[in-house]
């Protein structure tokens, strides 16, 4: 009779955890025994919406923000001059293009999540490692990019109420974070939330929003800052500070400081490339990522050139100058509150393409019984924006900050490896059914593709001095060969992952996951004769056999193909 109450308490306990669990989705290719959830499955048609003012949209909205802003100084601070400046944006976003646009051709032909995308080179077991890097990289920078988003809401409301600007600090210096700070953290952390939780097929309107009124406000600072300095400042002026052999390092330095920008986005890729309607208009991003990028960079020069003549210092930072405004009466509080406002939808845009997004899909990935994209979105934001207390990390915690920096490195060959395998390996040809089948054709032995394995340890195993002289420059038994290769480490490890894992696949294949054809449907060896298939046609596209709606197999089995 004692144990009855502990029955009945455990009985309640598994209630309440069984109200969290999700609904289990009958997947059209996961196996019956295998957990999924519709976020995971390849998008249908209906929810293919992306076009090519989408993609416009979306690289205005993810180009143009404080940080990119802000890389122009960090090429500019090493001694390099304004005409360096410009081609090493722009070629590095080129560089960059090959494989955000080469992994997002993955996902707009087979409309799969990187993190289902990443087994066929991996296997089931090893791709969780890819999944939990990019997850791990995608939270914390969302958590750190809250916080210098937060500065934001402090110039809106310095320029509401002025009196915000003279708050009195209650917190310790060891907190890390002022009072003011804190309140504007809050907020913004509040009000990012609704937008983190978009689903990614609505994301467009917001994307469009932000390309209208992100370019338009850094267009109007950068016209104020030359009307008031009366041309564009000094900048253009500056001698070379670099010479000699430490100048070629220091432009493939450069590169890679643009090109890291990209790292998390070169994987995840295939997050939002699921959602294309059309796979070809999206090549249109090649020329359409550079000239974006390199164009804020020129904005910025030209800006912060003049804020140099006007308030005798150079101001990187849009909402430094900003900031500046609240001291001009009436008028200038109204140009801050809507440039910091400007900003404020610029830096959540990012905040959701390049973080929160992609670490909700791992999430859900991981956890496909209990995580779907809307609650990878809220784990996100919570363990990003208050469980690493991304504010004490930014005052203190320089030596993590470099190696969470530094951790780019270990995304590159994750992407690299993604991108050989689709491209060179594969042939363009998945068998989309058994990338959600752990027994399928991509299970390798251990789940491992040992070839992968190998492709990871020789692209990152180089870059390792330099990456710990990065995050402890005391160290000082680093070779000079060592720094180096990590100035230019990203494209170092991304391009020797993509060849070392091509050349092993080459000489030691994996037969069993070279295929002739793409495959999309459970039944692999569907005979692809209009007998088997009761009033619907079979369409090729290039390699691949599109089948859509309910069909009628042979035996009397239903499937729903697409």
């Amino acid at each position: 009779m004692g144990l009855l109450p502990e029955k009945t308490r455990l009985r309640a306990r598994m209630t309440h955890l069984s109200a969290w669990e999700l609904e289990k989705h009958e997947s059209t290719l996961a196996p019956p025994d295998v957990w999924t959830n519709k976020d995971m499955d390849p998008v249908p048609p209906k929810y293919q919406t992306w076009t090519i003012w989408t993609w416009i949209a979306y690289w205005a909205s993810d180009c143009i923000n404080v940080g990119t802003w802000e890389t122009a100084a960090s090429v500019i601070s090493v001694g390099l001059t304004w005409r360096e400046v410009i081609p090493i944006m722009f070629v590095s976003c080129v560089c960059t293009a090959v494989p955000l646009l080469g992994n997002g051709a993955l996902g707009a032909k087979f409309h799969i999540p990187f993190a289902v995308a990443v087994r066929s080179g991996y296997g089931f077991n090893l791709a969780y490692f890819a999944i939990l890097s990019r997850a791990v990289m995608g939270t914390f920078w969302l958590g750190v990019q809250s916080v210098n988003g937060s500065y934001s809401l402090t110039v809106m409301l310095c320029a509401i109420w002025p009196s915000y600007k003279d708050l009195p600090n209650h917190l310790p210096a060891s907190a890390g974070i002022t009072t003011q700070g804190m309140c504007s953290y809050v907020l913004f952390w509040c009000l990012q939330l609704p937008f983190l939780l978009i689903p990614p097929t609505r994301l467009r309107w917001m994307f469009l929003t932000k390309m209208i009124v992100a370019p338009l406000t850094a267009l109007a600072t950068m016209a104020w800052a030359i009307h008031a300095a009366g041309g564009s400042g000094t900048i253009f002026t500056l001698p070379e500070t670099v010479y000699g052999n430490e100048r070629p390092w220091l432009w493939l330095n450069a590169m890679t400081a643009v090109t890291g920008n990209w790292a998390t986005l070169s994987c995840n890729m295939p997050d939002f490339s699921r959602y294309a309607k059309s796979r070809e208009r999206q090549y249109l991003q090649i020329p359409i990522l550079p000239i974006i990028f390199t164009s804020c960079g020129v904005i910025s020069i030209i800006t912060t050139s003049a804020t140099k003549v006007i308030y005798g210092e150079y101001l990187w930072n849009p909402l430094d100058i900003t900031s500046r405004w609240l001291e001009n009466g009436a008028g200038g509080r109204a140009a801050a509150f809507f440039a910091a406002l400007s900003w404020y939808i610029a830096q959540v845009g990012t905040n959701i393409t390049a973080n929160c997004i992609s670490a909700a899909n791992d999430f859900t990935v991981i956890s496909p019984r209990w995580i779907n994209i809307r609650r990878g979105c809220i784990l996100a934001a919570v363990v990003g924006g208050w469980v690493i207390v991304p504010w004490k990390i930014l005052a203190s915690a320089q030596t993590f900050l470099n190696a969470m920096s530094s951790y780019a490195i270990i995304l590159a060959p994750i992407a690299g490896i993604l991108f050989s395998d689709y491209w060179i390996v594969k042939g363009r040809k998945f068998d989309v059914p058994a990338l959600y089948d752990p027994k399928g054709r991509y299970r390798y032995p251990l789940g491992i593709n040992w070839r992968a394995l190998i492709a990871l340890f020789t692209a990152v195993g180089p870059t390792l001095p330099g990456l710990i002289n990065n995050i402890n420059p005391e160290i000082n038994n680093i070779s000079v060969g060592a720094k180096h290769l990590y100035d230019f480490g990203w494209l170092f490890a991304f391009w020797m992952s993509v060849f070392v894992y091509a050349g092993l696949s080459k000489l030691f294949p994996a037969k069993e996951t070279l295929i002739p054809r793409s495959i999309w449907t459970l039944e692999s060896d569907l005979d692809r004769s209009s007998e088997h298939i009761d009033g619907l046609e079979v369409v090729d596209v290039g390699n691949s056999a599109v089948l859509t709606g309910l069909v009628d197999v042979e035996g009397g089995k239903k499937q729903l193909l697409y």
